[in-house]
């Protein structure tokens, strides 16, 4: 077997693994419950889930979707989160290799899904998650190369000589938290003095503060782009779909979330076609 191809599988496999640990927290964030203990029970029977069952997707195809116990429904969201790490664990691995790059865009992976899944049941951005992943971005920033730009063209009209590549990552990582979390809270203080009633919940600021230390401020502002595309046209359809009211609750985390992980994956080519086109270097 080809190295890649045994890397490949063993980074999708791991992927699934940690899918698996992804739902727990979005079951239990939300409600302010350890991670930790208890064990993974059924919410109907409360009959403890054996190791045998709780194998990533394969338990839930062989259990046909049911406790074992009390054949209780078993939500398809549990397999879809571990199939959804995984295949975007590998897509990391294919996209940036086997490097800190990878490791970086799959925990900002793993934050998001957990980010999209709360707010999509629960209408839930929890603080501890974000702020975690603000602290994992900013870190890992120090280890990764700089890519967004805006702390290299601020420091050529500062100083002579740019300063060291870990604390330009770190300044762009600085800079996309920032101008996330600012962007958002503005919109939603106009909303508010225009409409006279909240249009966006500080949950939003605060995930575009955590997105923003990962993506920096280029791809942070296509993200919340996106994201508004993409709250728009599902946000109607869903709203026609379900014929709900003009003033339904849509969650807007979850469709930022969507954006951040498209922007990971094909921002770049976006980013470097815009600047371009404005004859921006």
């Amino acid at each position: 077997m080809p190295p890649e191809l045994f890397i490949g599988i063993f980074v999708f496999l791991f992927g699934l693994i940690i899918g698996s640990f992804l739902n727990v927290c979005i079951v239990r964030i939300p409600g302010g419950k350890s991670i930790v203990m208890p064990a993974s029970a059924c919410p109907k029977c409360a009959a403890p889930i054996r190791p045998y069952d709780n194998i990533p997707v394969l338990s839930y195809l062989v259990l046909r979707g049911k406790c074992r116990a009390c054949k209780t429904p078993i939500s398809p969201l549990y397999p879809l989160v571990e199939l959804l790490t995984g295949i975007l664990f590998l897509a990391c691995y294919l996209a940036f290799g086997l490097t800190i790059d990878a490791l970086k865009w799959a925990v900002f992976s793993a934050i998001m899904i957990v980010l999209v899944f709360t707010d999509l049941r629960e209408r839930l951005l929890p603080d501890l998650v974000n702020y975690t992943g603000l602290a994992l971005g900013l870190a890992l920033s120090f280890f990764t190369k700089p890519t967004d730009g805006t702390a290299l063209w601020i420091a050529n009209h500062i100083f002579e000589f740019p300063p060291p590549a870990p604390v330009l990552s770190f300044a762009d990582a600085i800079f996309g938290a920032a101008f996330g979390s600012a962007l958002l809270w503005l919109v939603s203080e106009a909303y508010f003095r225009l409409r006279g009633r909240e249009g966006m919940g500080l949950g939003d600021v605060k995930m575009m503060l955590m997105a923003g230390a990962f993506l920096g401020t280029k791809r942070t502002l296509l993200t919340i782009l996106a994201g508004s595309l993409l709250g728009s046209v599902l946000g109607v359809a869903v709203i026609v779909a379900r014929r709900k009211e003009a003033d339904y609750e849509l969650p807007f985390g979850t469709f930022l979330g969507m954006a951040a992980l498209l922007v990971v994956f094909f921002g770049t080519p976006v980013v470097n076609w815009y600047q371009s086109l404005l004859m921006v270097r």
